[in-house]
């Protein structure tokens, strides 16, 4: 019971841990291009060498 005592509040810290970096990384810009990167690949680019 103990055990439990003490995991319970570790895996809520966790989960609001993860979920502050999300709102960090969505405040930052990071998922502002989503389309960018897919389109990117599709675009043939000729390297002069």
């Amino acid at each position: 019971m103990t055990g439990l005592a003490f995991l319970i509040p570790v895996a809520l810290g966790l989960g609001l841990l993860g979920l502050a970096g999300f709102f960090w990384s969505i405040k930052n810009g990071q998922f502002d291009d989503a389309d960018g990167a897919a389109m990117r690949i599709l675009i043939d680019e000729e390297d002069s060498l």
